[in-house]
């Protein structure tokens, strides 16, 4: 389907300038930009050096951004007062035509559409150009330039319809997302709109802005775009750090080519570059022989006994890591200075998270130009010592699309880290319990989700060669990548068994409110576990609720499939019940209202036959009773409408196994890779045959 943005004011504008412009009674072939921001102050002149600096750069930028992904920063001077800092970079709805073009016609016509000013900020059509004596701060404008509604053909300007407003909604929030993940700072993306249209967006950042900086830009382009158009099938806002589009109809992007090394640079002269490699290389050497011998002196220090026992230990430990890894295939095992240098040498600025056994932070590793989170297991601990060895050993072996990658690993310098691939969107635990009511999670990415989920469990259980029990399903291990497509992530606790085999461990594993009640006494996981675990993510998903539901008492029914779990006192100093939301939602399901249990905030806005679905099959998987709980192919059946729901009695199933009461006490689980953070703590319980289980409370 054609479709076209108009411009209208700023076409205006741009026929007015170039009528203007005109001289000599011939037409001005000089690019113009929208109307630029030139400084006024201190303009630079002819015959200066900045003059020459500034030719010099405007002279190199072309062939450097040209291949360098059309896009470059860089400088002329360096090292001097008239030293000269530009940027330049093409916009992704333009083809490579038109972007080549404005980057050798912008440079080359800036300085006669702005004459002598220092400080330049230019915007064209396909391009975005900047220059000035200062530093470019990697800081993102968020004033816009300009903004335009959109018209299709064949499509009403104006819209009412909330599947638009759902549809667009979706959109923003994959654009936002995907923009910050991808290194090029540029994500483009469609939702469904209606019948066999499709909405289709663009988000851009220049390059020299970091991920926070590039999503906080878009994030208020949203936000005003929101504001501006709130119904319209398409609309664009512009500004001089990023660039947001949206429109029904197919956007035409062109993605830039990778960049051809070496890339080109301005900057001092070669023996100027040599002298000060020569220097700076003397400087590294007498650090070296300094820190050496002070190291050195430390070390003799040491007792030889203390010194001797220590390097047994971490070098028995060495080779009993790499024993286990021998077999994994894949995930690199990285030095620990890379990882150390792409953490910024762990800052807490880059942590994302932090749990029971360890913390999560961003890092990126220019070597392979890539985003990665990389968690870092507490010194000291046994059990994060132990989950490190099972998640390398375990997930290294596994490839879908619905489980998080692992990159590689390290067990150097003392510590033990785990690489994984970045997940933008954080964990779905955030989105359901931390979002703002502006970005609450529609319906149809949270239906998308539990079929992403369900589909991972299917590969685990019965799809690989060796079926995998996972044994800490939560919404707080499900991440969310750039698209909002579900990943299945933290390995930790998982377990290879034998297809139709139970886990012979007896340690109770993973986090109340998800544990099978059955595992809950016998110690032992099964496929029929992780089943249970599903069931209760469904329904949280479909209720956005927590697994225990805080019911006030004089608000409930007093019935015996209700009873609570645990009293409290609620924030209004009334007594509320506490009860497990598969009971909750077992009660409306027996009343013949089950929809009731929906998430309230969605406004009824959900496809009722697919609400109605997941909470049936989540039901179905978390009954109390193991042998009645379906397999995880028969619920990812029923999820994809390949066969019908299960009839499910009235009434549920009273539970033949139940936990001591004080082990039944919550905290709230958190993400450790997308954002957030954690707590974590522990308790004990006795089982019959009298052997301690310890459960993880994340």
């Amino acid at each position: 389907m054609a479709s076209r943005f108009f411009f209208l004011v700023v076409a205006v504008v741009a026929r007015l300038c170039s009528a203007a412009m005109a001289t000599g009674g011939r037409a001005d072939d000089i690019l113009r930009p929208w109307p630029p921001d030139c400084s006024t102050a201190d303009n630079y002149t002819a015959d200066s050096q900045y003059k020459k600096n500034l030719d010099q750069l405007l002279a190199a930028l072309p062939a450097a951004a040209g291949d360098n992904g059309w896009f470059y920063q860089g400088s002329a001077g360096a090292g001097t007062d008239d030293e000269v800092f530009g940027l330049i970079m093409c916009y992704a709805d333009h083809n490579a035509t038109a972007c080549l073009d404005c980057l050798s016609r912008a440079p080359a016509g800036i300085a006669t559409v702005c004459p002598g000013s220092r400080n330049v900020r230019a915007m064209y059509d396909a391009c975005v150009l900047r220059y000035s004596a200062a530093p470019i701060p990697a800081t993102a404008d968020l004033s816009y330039l300009h903004s335009v509604n959109g018209t299709v053909r064949g499509v009403p300007v104006g819209v009412t319809s909330e599947s638009a407003r759902a549809a667009w909604v979706a959109l923003m929030s994959e654009l936002t997302g995907g923009v910050a993940g991808s290194p090029l700072r540029l994500a483009n993306g469609s939702t469904p709109y209606s019948g066999s249209q499709a909405m289709y967006g663009l988000a851009q950042c220049t390059r020299d802005l970091n991920a926070s900086e590039c999503s906080s830009c878009v994030s208020s382009y949203t936000d005003r775009l929101g504001d501006l158009f709130p119904n319209n099938t398409g609309g664009a806002i512009k500004g001089y750090s990023c660039y947001l589009r949206y429109q029904v109809g197919v956007l035409d992007i062109t993605l830039p080519p990778a960049p051809t090394p070496p890339a080109i640079s301005v900057g001092p002269s070669s023996s100027s570059k040599s002298a000060d490699h020569s220097k700076t290389i003397g400087i590294l050497i007498g650090v070296f022989v300094g820190s050496s011998l002070i190291a050195l002196v430390f070390f003799m220090r040491l007792p030889r006994r203390k010194r001797e026992k220590s390097k047994l230990v971490d070098e028995e430990a060495a080779r009993e890591m790499d024993d286990e890894f021998e077999e994994g295939t894949g995930p690199k095992q990285f030095r620990y200075s890379e990882l150390a240098m792409a953490t910024d040498y762990f800052s807490d600025k880059r942590k994302l998270g932090e749990g029971g056994f360890g913390s999560v932070y961003r890092g990126y590793i220019k070597e392979m130009d890539l985003h990665v989170a990389i968690k870092r297991v507490s010194k000291g601990s046994k059990q994060g010592r132990k989950e490190y060895a099972s998640e390398v050993r375990i997930i290294s072996l596994l490839r879908h699309r619905n489980l998080v990658q692992l990159i590689g690993w390290c067990h150097g310098g003392g510590e033990l880290l785990l690489v994984y691939e970045l997940m933008p969107n954080g964990s779905l635990d955030t989105h359901l319990y931390s979002a703002r009511d502006g970005a609450l999670l529609p319906w149809p990415l949270r239906h998308e989700i539990v079929l992403g989920l369900g589909s991972a469990l299917l590969y685990l259980h019965q799809d690989w060669e060796q079926c995998v029990l996972h044994r800490d399903i939560k919404p707080s291990n499900v991440m969310l990548d750039a698209s909002f497509h579900a990943k299945l992530g933290d390995f930790g606790l998982a377990r290879l068994v034998g297809h139709g085999r139970r886990s012979h461990t007896t340690v109770i594993a993973g986090t109340l409110g998800y544990i099978d009640p059955d595992c809950m006494i016998t110690g032992r996981a099964s496929t029929e576990t992780d089943v249970y675990s599903f069931g209760v993510v469904l329904l949280e998903i479909a209720c956005g609720r927590r697994p225990l539901v805080a019911v006030s008492r004089s608000h409930r029914e007093e019935d015996v499939m209700s009873r609570p779990l645990v009293a409290r006192h609620g924030e209004d100093g009334r007594e509320e019940d506490v009860i497990h939301i598969v009971q909750w939602v077992w009660e409306f399901y027996g009343r013949g209202a089950i929809l009731d249990a929906a998430d309230a905030r969605l406004k009824g806005e959900f496809d009722a036959s697919e609400m109605e679905t997941v909470m049936v099959v989540g039901l179905w998987c978390a009954q109390p009773d193991r042998s009645l709980r379906p397999s995880i192919r028969q619920a990812v059946n029923v999820l994809r409408r390949e066969v019908p729901p299960p009839s499910l009695p009235a009434g549920m199933p009273v539970p033949i196994f139940l936990s001591p009461p004080n082990t039944l006490y919550y905290t709230s689980s958190v993400a450790t890779m997308g954002g957030s953070t954690s707590t974590s703590t522990s308790t004990t319980a006795s089982a019959p045959d009298k052997e301690k289980c310890s459960a993880k409370l994340i």
